[in-house]
Parts: C-alpha cells; sequence; structure tokens
C-alpha cells in the first residue's frame, strides 16, 4: 500500500477548506463558538474537529477514509488487523484482555503491568497469576520475565487461556520475548503485549524487535508515547489464529467513544506516515544526536549514564543513576528551574525521552546544565524492595472482593492485611500494591518512603499517609 497516502487527515483538511456551514455538532461550530484568548490558540484545529459527516467515515462502522488509514497502519506494521484507539492504550488493554477470557478464567500476567491491564483483569472477573521480574542489577530495576518462570507458571495452570506480558518496560528495556511467546503457543494460548513504549520498534536497527514480529497475537501501543502523535492515540494490532477478530472488535467498540475525536484519529493517520517515511538516513541522526547529547550528561558530576544496548534497550531513552550523596528528586527540580522536564524520576533514576528527529537544542541545552546547582545531601534514600514470589496469585479473588466490606487501619495495623485498593506510583503507573493482595512489612516500609518523598502516588481513597483501606477480616 502507498504509505505516503494520509488518507483520514486529507479529508479532514479538505471538508474545512470548503468552509462549511455547521448545524451539526460539536457547539464550538468549526471553531467559530469559543473562548476569548483560547480560540488563537484551537482554532485551526477545531476545524478538524468535526463529527461523523458524509465522507469522514465512521470508527464503529468503517467503510471510507478511517478503514483505509487502518489499513494502512496494518500493512505498515504488518498486522492483519490495526484498530485506531481514541482512548489511549488504556482502552486497548481492556479490549485485549476480555478478548481472551471469560470471568473466572485463569490469565497469567506479568507483575509490573500498568494499572490498566490490572483494572481490566478485575473488570473481566479474571484469576490472575503473577510473574515477578527479576531484578536486574545493571538496570536497578524488575527487568526481565524468564522462560522458566512462564514454564513452571504453564505446569502449575495448565488451565490458563492468556499470557499478558508487557515489553519494552517504561524505561525501554527489553527481554528475550520470543521464547516466551513460542512457549505459550505450543500449548495453544494466545500472548497479548502492551507495547506502549515501543510503536517505533517497527523501524528496525537499531531499535529492539517489535513484538508483533516476534509473534504476538495482540499488540497495543501508545502512539504519542514515542511518536508524533497527540496524547490518547493509540492502536490495537492482532495477527493471530488463537483468538478472533470478531471478538477484539466487539470490545474494541465497546472500550471506545462513541464520539471518538478526530483530530485524534487523523493525528495516528498521520504518525503511521511519519514513521512509514523516515530514512535510514534520518534514522541514523537521531541516533547520533541522541548519543551527542548522552556524551553532554556524561560530563555532569551528579550521576552515572546507565548503558544503552543496541536491540534490547531503546536507544531514544537516557536513564541517569544518581550517585550517593544527591537525591534524585532535588536534581529534577534543578533541572525543571532551567527550563528541563525530564519524563520521569524515580529513588535514584530519572529518565529523559526523544522524539524521532535530530534534537536541535544543543546549545540551549548546555547551557542549561551548566546552571544545574542541586543540593548535596547527606540523607539519599534508597527504597526497599518488598520480596515477591516468582509466580503468585492473589489473597482474594475478584468475585470475593466485590462482596467483602472494607475498613481503613494505621500502617501499623496494616501488615498482613489484604489491600482494597491498589497504590500505584505515577508515573510509571505501575501498581506496588495490588487490590486482593496482602500486605507485608516491605510493602509498609516502601510505601512510607514514597510517601514521605512526596511521591505522586494514585489512589482511590484517602488518608493513605497515616494508613491504608483494607478489607474486614470476617
Amino acid at each position: 500500500m502507498d504509505q505516503k497516502r494520509t488518507p483520514l487527515f486529507d479529508a479532514l483538511r479538505d471538508h474545512a477548506r470548503r468552509n462549511p456551514l455547521s448545524f451539526h455538532v460539536p457547539g464550538h461550530k468549526n471553531g467559530t463558538i469559543y473562548t476569548g484568548e483560547a480560540r488563537d490558540w484551537f482554532e485551526k484545529l477545531l476545524n478538524i474537529d468535526l463529527t461523523e459527516l458524509p465522507g469522514l467515515d465512521d470508527l464503529h462502522q468503517p467503510e471510507g477514509v478511517i478503514k483505509e488509514a487502518q489499513k494502512l497502519t496494518a500493512s505498515f506494521y504488518q498486522a492483519d488487523h490495526t484498530f485506531f484507539l481514541v482512548g489511549g492504550s488504556t482502552s486497548g488493554n481492556l479490549a485485549m484482555i476480555f478478548a481472551i477470557c471469560q470471568p473466572g478464567d485463569t490469565v497469567i500476567v506479568q507483575r509490573n503491568s500498568h494499572k490498566s491491564i490490572m483494572h481490566a483483569l478485575e473488570l473481566a472477573g479474571a484469576h490472575p497469576v503473577f510473574l515477578t521480574p527479576l531484578y536486574s542489577k545493571q538496570t536497578g530495576r524488575l527487568s526481565e520475565i524468564t522462560l522458566h518462570q512462564l514454564k513452571e507458571a504453564l505446569e502449575q495452570y495448565p488451565e490458563a487461556k492468556g499470557v499478558v506480558l508487557t515489553y519494552p518496560d517504561y524505561f525501554g528495556h527489553t527481554y528475550p520475548l520470543k521464547k516466551l511467546i513460542e512457549t505459550a503457543h505450543d500449548h495453544h494460548i494466545p500472548v497479548i503485549v502492551d507495547e506502549a513504549h515501543g510503536a517505533h520498534f517497527v523501524l528496525g536497527n537499531p531499535f529492539p524487535t517489535s513484538a508483533l514480529e516476534l509473534g504476538a497475537d495482540i499488540v497495543v501501543q501508545s502512539a504519542h508515547k514515542m511518536l508524533p502523535a497527540m496524547t490518547m492515540t493509540a492502536w490495537l494490532h492482532l495477527r493471530s489464529e488463537l483468538i478472533a477478530y470478531e471478538r477484539v472488535s466487539r470490545y474494541v467498540h465497546m472500550f471506545q467513544s462513541s464520539s471518538p475525536s478526530y483530530p485524534l484519529m487523523a493525528s495516528l493517520d498521520l504518525a503511521r506516515y511519519y514513521l512509514a517515511n523516515l530514512s535510514r538516513k534520518q534514522i541514523h541522526e537521531i541516533i547520533q544526536s541522541v548519543k551527542g547529547v548522552r556524551a553532554m550528561f556524561k560530563m555532569l558530576p551528579y550521576w552515572e549514564v546507565l548503558p544503552c544496548e543496541a536491540h534490547v534497550d531503546d536507544m531514544l531513552k537516557i536513564i541517569v543513576q544518581v550517585k550517593e550523596g544527591y537525591q534524585a528528586r532535588d536534581i529534577a527540580r534543578a533541572l525543571e528551574r532551567n527550563g528541563i522536564y525530564p519524563e520521569m524520576v524515580t529513588d535514584d533514576q530519572i529518565l529523559f525521552i526523544f522524539g524521532l528527529s535530530p534534537y536541535t537544542e544543543m546549545q540551549v541545552l548546555e547551557k542549561a546544565l551548566e546552571r544545574l546547582d542541586p543540593e548535596k545531601t547527606d540523607n539519599s534514600i534508597k527504597l526497599t524492595q518488598a520480596e515477591m514470589k516468582p509466580i503468585q496469585d492473589l489473597a482474594i479473588s475478584y468475585d470475593q472482593m466485590r462482596k467483602m466490606k472494607t475498613e481503613w487501619v494505621v500502617w501499623d495495623k496494616a501488615v498482613g492485611r489484604i489491600t482494597a485498593e491498589s497504590v500505584t506510583p505515577y508515573p510509571p503507573g505501575i501498581p506496588y500494591l495490588l487490590k486482593g493482595e496482602r500486605i507485608n512489612k516491605e510493602h509498609v516500609k516502601t510505601l512510607q518512603q514514597y510517601i514521605g518523598q512526596n511521591q505522586y502516588i494514585q489512589y482511590a481513597r484517602d488518608r493513605l499517609k497515616e494508613g491504608i483501606y483494607v478489607f474486614k477480616q470476617e
């Protein structure tokens, strides 16, 4: 297919150029009704913020330009089918979980999955069996699911209906995925992958191999994370002999808005076009510019730049390990004071993400880095990590949780109790403590450290500083 086409964007642009009279939704009437100064910012975009008009197709019944745009994307990624998502990877993760299981079905799940995976499992009433990644000294994180773990889980739970994996992790690190997929397929079990941070892996060298190319049945990608696409845009790719298209399609539509945003969908059309038309020369220039920033970062005394291995780590991500005597959050605040905003800060690492274009602000960056003034401290904090079994499930089922009452307890009384709500540091949006998980001393210690460092935490209840909601004991 002709990857130089942008059928959906072209249709929206052509419609706007006709200066049509709007007697339809949305109520801003092609941007003519809007508030004060904001109109100057939104005006051009509002001209294509349209609805299902003749010639603009319908995401829930694609037969024209949306169908063509999705087919172009599927062709580029070598998928059998690609669905445009306007609710982020979250909507795709919900759809793919529902597509593989019924209430009560066992699903094998990578423990450090995004919270949307956990929400999908709960909504589906699945029985999750969690695989805890091995801790890597090289990355300083839980980084790899092993073939031995998966084989053991499949032996213990032969009734499993699917395997849910995350590849790469938030930091762009991958692990040997192909053998895991092949092993699951040997058991006639589909593998679905949250590849939110890997939409650009299709470009090949020097990036890791994409999950779809490695044989995954469903892959969900956040286009907006690493591509020039608008926030909330994502794709779901399907290429499987184990999962029916009709089932996936049904749930994709159920979890999508009935009024999808045309600017978001056009953004997906354009992001695919941008990616498909990058030359090898341009990719080389991008990587060289990132290497230039890495070299600049290596000159600073506050941190060490972690190595980046081609085909294993995402070359567009730089992770720095903060040295003893400094705190990552102090350095992040110093960066922000000088106009530099990293993607994520942990207790001892900072993540910087680059786009798919050569970095052009080298001199501005260099001068900003020269002005950094982070405070030295004797209170460098390394978070305690709770010990987790390589293979584990929840203390109680989701069905049981629905029938149980909850109560709030102080932290001193929380050990041994079962948490009633997940506790999720954000970013990266990976629950540290899962709803239905039994709380241990390490959980309490680490969460109190998070709270003490003012780590942003998503929690559906209140008073997390003093305690936590748990299920009442019968």
